[in-house]
């Protein structure tokens, strides 16, 4: 597992030095140089802070909906949170969406699918809050039609904007839809009959084989239906959901303010809070493209084309972008590292067949 792990490592990294040159290879590195000696560091203290605060809003917004299955602690989701952002920093393919319900398994000995209902949960909301900020904002942004950011072979411009937010709209529809289905007992209790009754379409089995069929595969993904529909209860209270979409306001808000707080320190830059909002909600769009560890390269390539939008100049754009990537991801890191340390957990155990139903 460890040699697993080393070679996850080492092509996060050579992925993420790519992303990063491709987005950057147009940018003069002395110009990128003298705009970091310019900037005002003092402005990181209260950034850090708030960056830091969003991630404590996540972790009471986590707390909220784990309550109607178990209640954790604070320290135990804050643990869970910052290890598993800080495996999305190191490692492709977002791996860390599955590290807090493995965690949970570990630790509180909740069911893995249950802890993947409360992810699922959680991104329900973020999406959610990211399109609205986006259809609020998007009108003040003034895109040039022939503008684009190259990152390999992809191009972002407007067009993969809209692009992008019509998927993350479909997808949190399906989301949405998908949970509600498996939440209302009347609608899970139907689908579970389905799964029951379905081995009857092999008529042409004998009885035995049918029933086989039925304890292989019926059977367990009954129970994963349930498990997972455990780790949903929280929609079905108007008070809870009301509390999370709260906190996830508060959230990405806090967000917000962290990026222009640290530009109040950047020049050139001079963005409105609202409009720090619409560069802030751009590039968590980009970056739901499938992305290298950290979201190298391609957070630059939509930070930098959303604040060419508002007039800020491509150096002063792409300094800024990138300083306040770092500032975004290395707390993350060395905190989600400190924490798997405190808590020993062995974050790449895989669950079990019986873990997992």
């Amino acid at each position: 597992m460890k040699h697993k792990l080393t070679i996850s490592l080492i092509v996060g990294i050579l992925i993420s030095a790519a992303g990063f040159y491709l987005a950057f290879r147009n940018v003069p590195a002395k110009e990128i140089l003298q705009y970091f000696a310019r900037i005002n560091y003092f402005w990181l203290i209260p950034a850090f802070i708030l960056v830091i605060l969003s991630f404590i809003l996540r972790v009471l917004r986590w707390q909220v909906i784990l309550a109607p299955t178990k209640n954790i602690d604070f320290w135990s989701g804050f643990h869970a949170v910052m290890i598993a952002f800080a495996i999305n920093c190191i490692l492709p393919g977002r791996v860390g969406e599955l590290a807090r319900p493995a965690i949970l398994l570990q630790r509180e000995k909740i069911r893995f699918s249950t802890g993947l209902a409360t992810i699922a949960l959680e991104r329900a909301f973020d999406i959610s809050l990211i399109i609205g900020l986006f259809l609020i904002t998007y009108p003040w942004i003034q895109f040039d039609p022939n503008m684009t950011m190259q990152v390999g072979s992809t191009s972002l411009d407007q067009h993969t904007l809209e692009t992008i937010v019509r998927g993350m709209l479909q997808l949190g529809i399906g989301l949405i839809f998908g949970m509600l289905l498996v939440s209302i007992e009347w609608s899970r209790t139907y689908i579970i009959q389905l799964i029951q009754k379905s081995p009857n379409l092999l008529f042409f089995f004998s009885i035995r084989l049918r029933a086989k069929a039925r304890h292989a595969l019926c059977d367990p993904l009954t129970r994963l239906l349930e498990n997972f529909a455990s780790g949903f209860v929280s929609i079905q209270s108007p008070a809870r959901i009301a509390l999370c979409l709260v906190l996830s306001i508060l959230i990405w808000l806090t967000a917000a303010l962290s990026y222009y707080v640290f530009s109040l320190g950047c020049p050139g830059i001079g963005l409105s809070p609202p409009q720090m909002v619409a560069v802030m909600v751009i590039i968590c769009i980009f970056i739901a493209l499938p992305s290298v560890p950290g979201y190298w390269g391609i957070w630059e390539a939509g930070g930098i084309l959303a604040m060419m939008a508002f007039g800020v100049s491509k150096t002063d754009a792409a300094g800024f972008t990138l300083a306040n990537h770092a500032l975004q991801v290395i707390p993350v890191m060395l905190l989600g590292f400190i924490s798997a340390l405190v808590t020993g957990v062995d974050m790449f155990r895989a669950p079990s067949r019986s873990d997992r139903n």
